[in-house]
């Protein structure tokens, strides 16, 4: 076959160029017999076939490999106990690398020049930059939240005009679980960029209730009656916890029509909620009942005078 080929005249132009590659065709179909060019054709086919059969096995042995990697890190990041965050990102990232890694070299095994193709991306990468860049500020905007972090997997934030738990991390985006069960995806590059509430960034939260009763009430049976309840409620601290203060309460405001105040007492992060809730339901009930403190409702005097 070899000595076949080398009989054929080829014109003098470069290997790359189409002209040339078009020549060698004709050439080679009107200077070789039927059954030559068969026997040539079947043996270029079964060599294609092994080199499709060989990318194939390379394909579904190096996805085998790279399942193998990300179990791996996730073991090793559950048993170093690695933040989630980081744990979610590098996994994401280094599961992306290998797998762009393995199709160049399924590329590479079918016969294709790897170094024209890396030229090929590398000319092309401004353009697919420019293309991409929302997508390339989210990936730097994911290097931000990894590096300063801002928030951890589990936390609670406010962010972008939504507020949910933390789920998860990755290269691009951040999902957060809504206390309504939705999920919600934020581009990483926005929320490295903007304001971020973390609820959970502190162990401790402090609980503001503002109350507002009728003039005429006395203001020392109101401020005893609100700190009476918070000191009833267990889920509430003082001072003997570090970072904690005594519950605290003041008149804050003489309003239009009810005077204001305020109790503030300090609880554990995870009991803000529930210990919110109690405690406004023991005012509702209590202040009435327990200490004759009536609350107050718009109201507006008209005098009318007759001339």
């Amino acid at each position: 076959m070899f000595h076949l080929l080398q009989t054929i005249p080829v014109p003098e132009v470069s290997a790359d160029s189409l002209e040339a590659k078009k020549a060698y065709i004709e050439g080679l179909l009107r200077n070789t017999p039927p059954q030559d060019l068969l026997s040539m054709l079947g043996h270029e086919a079964l060599i294609f076939g092994l080199k499709v059969l060989a990318a194939l096995a390379l394909y579904v042995v190096g996805g085998w490999i790279i399942s193998l990697i990300r179990k791996a890190l996730k073991r090793s990041f559950r048993r170093r106990n690695t933040e989630s965050t980081v744990a979610t990102f590098t996994e994401s990232l280094v599961t992306i690398g290998l797998w762009i890694l393995l199709i160049i070299a399924v590329v590479g095994t079918l016969g294709v020049n790897t170094t024209s193709l890396a030229a090929l991306l590398a000319a092309g990468g401004m353009a697919i930059g420019m293309a991409l860049s929302g997508t390339v500020q989210n990936f730097s905007g994911g290097i931000m939240l990894l590096v300063f972090k801002p928030f951890k997997v589990g936390d609670f934030i406010e962010a972008q005009g939504f507020a949910g738990k933390v789920t998860e991390v990755n290269i691009v985006s951040t999902k957060l679980l809504t206390t309504d069960n939705r999920v919600i995806i934020l581009p990483n590059g926005a929320l490295s960029n903007g304001n971020i509430n973390n609820v959970n960034g502190k162990e401790l939260r402090r609980v503001d209730i503002p109350v507002s009763v009728a003039y005429g009430t006395d203001a020392d049976v109101v401020k005893n009656a609100l700190l009476d309840m918070v000191k009833a409620n267990p889920l509430f601290l003082d001072s003997q916890t570090p970072d904690a203060a005594d519950p605290f309460c003041a008149l804050t405001e003489l309003g239009d029509s009810s005077v204001n105040f305020v109790v503030r007492a300090w609880v554990q992060g995870t009991d803000y909620w529930t210990a919110r809730f109690q405690l406004q339901e023991t005012i509702y009930r209590d202040l009435p009942a327990k200490y004759g403190v009536q609350f107050p409702f718009p109201q507006l005097d008209i005098h009318v005078r007759q001339g």
